[in-house]
């Protein structure tokens, strides 16, 4: 017996307007073809997908199934009702071989968008039975990122004894950094690579708040493609694919510290200069200063809607960045974002607190020497250098993970030399190699 043909005539232009505006509120949560779309005032739009969902709403079934296949029968059907379909690549005739590419499609569209599309378990039925069996039906699910729980360690006590064991800074640089921050609430550490700028602006931290407490603290880096939407606030997309308007890291860190005003609270920016600081910042320009700070001095921020609450940074709140200053990719920073912060430079730290560090971790003497009479001489050398100079200069951070085993010292210390050091002075003197070869030989001999 022939299979009698769908009855589509329930089906109106109207009805597919519905569809539509359903998808709009909904987000786009159906797939998108590979092949064809829907295209109304700008928007694109699933052909099969919106047919769909015109289907039932028109025979108020909210389980009906689209009696027609994806591709050529599916689009036809929404031509005749004055809407257009577009093929997303370029062909040089309509042709039916493209409609195998919307079943393809499928299984990809599972990886982004959590739907599939499964047909009904094949089964002796009737006509019309079968022909509602052999429609594919939608099966849905949202995507979600993996769940990733992060317990941040209990906080341990922190105090300057500890700090002085840690750090190779002398006892005057520590407190001349510290009576900084005090007095801008915002301070820069800068250095050579490698300096330990990261590790000590954790541990001024750390002293501040007298104890290891990560719940106070904000760790973040910036790199060249960081935004004012990351940073502070803007439009991006959920789990749905809506564009939405949330808050970046800030706000919701000085709701945090607002909360609890009488503890302070830290920012660390890792490389800070990697990113385009004017953009990034916005109004923290402004609210960084320490006068500008609290309730009286809130803002505006520029994509919130004109009643929602301004925004303010706490007195609270304490930022710490950090600097490498031989990057020359890197920009430096304009005086409108300079004169707010307190800078505190940074040096490579050869001498006695950081060799006494080595001989706590069992270190022979002969590869501390060795250590310390090749770095000193290399970093001399880099100094002196015109083309490079003392911010090129090689930091100490390279040698503070020794080797538990006294015995494979030596040869640790040979392996960065050869593998970390000498490759980086490949790239210093590039444009003269046999420069870069002399201080190789000199460095590993």
């Amino acid at each position: 017996m022939p299979k009698p043909e769908p009855d589509l005539s329930l089906l109106t232009r109207e009805q597919v307007l519905r569809a539509l505006r359903q998808l709009d509120r909904e987000g786009p949560r159906m797939p998108l073809s590979t092949v064809y779309d829907l295209v109304y005032r700008g928007r694109r739009y699933a052909p099969r997908a919106v047919a769909q969902l015109a289907y039932r709403l028109a025979t108020e079934q909210p389980e009906a199934a689209w009696p027609l296949p994806a591709g050529a029968p599916t689009n036809r059907v929404l031509e005749q009702l004055d809407f257009t379909i577009a093929t997303k690549r370029p062909t040089l005739e309509n042709s039916s071989l493209l409609d195998g590419d919307v079943a393809a499609q499928d299984a990809m569209q599972e990886l982004h968008t959590g739907i599939t599309r499964e047909k009904p378990p094949r089964k002796k039925a009737g006509a019309a039975e079968a022909s509602e069996a052999s429609a594919p039906v939608l099966v849905t699910s949202e995507a979600h990122e993996p769940a990733v729980a992060y317990d941040p360690p209990p906080a341990q006590p922190y105090t300057a004894g500890m700090a002085k064991q840690e750090l190779f800074i002398s006892d005057e640089q520590l407190d001349a950094a510290l009576a900084a921050l005090h007095r801008r609430r915002n301070l820069i550490l800068q250095g050579p690579p490698g300096t330990g700028k990261t590790f000590l602006a954790r541990r001024l931290a750390w002293l501040e708040l007298g104890a290891t407490d990560a719940a106070r603290i904000e760790l973040i880096q910036f790199h060249p493609s960081y935004s004012y939407e990351d940073f502070v606030q803007g439009f991006r997309p959920d789990m749905q694919g809506t564009f939405r308007l949330q808050d970046g890291v800030l706000p919701a860190f000085c709701q945090r510290a607002a909360s609890d005003p009488e503890r302070p609270y830290f920012l660390l920016i890792d490389e800070l200069n990697r990113g385009n600081l004017s953009r990034i910042f916005g109004e923290l320009l402004l609210l960084l200063e320490v006068d500008k700070r609290g309730p009286a001095h809130a803002v505006r921020l520029p994509y919130a809607p004109a009643d929602a609450p301004r925004f303010y940074v706490p007195t609270n709140v304490f930022v710490i960045g950090t600097m490498n200053l031989a990057d020359r990719s890197l920009a430096p920073l304009d005086y409108a974002l300079r004169r707010r912060f307190a800078f505190v430079e940074l040096a490579p730290e050869f001498g006695a607190p950081f060799q006494e560090f080595l001989e706590a971790q069992h270190v022979p003497a002969t590869v501390i020497e060795r250590l310390v009479a090749r770095l000193t001489d290399l970093n001399l050398t880099i100094a002196d250098d015109p083309e490079l100079g003392p911010d090129f200069r090689i930091g100490h951070s390279y040698f503070c993970q020794p080797p538990t085993n006294p015995a494979t010292a030596d040869s640790w210390l040979t392996l960065i030399l050869k593998q970390e050091i000498a490759p980086l002075l490949d790239d210093y003197w590039l444009d003269q190699p046999a420069k870069a070869t002399a201080q190789k030989k000199r460095l590993l001999s």
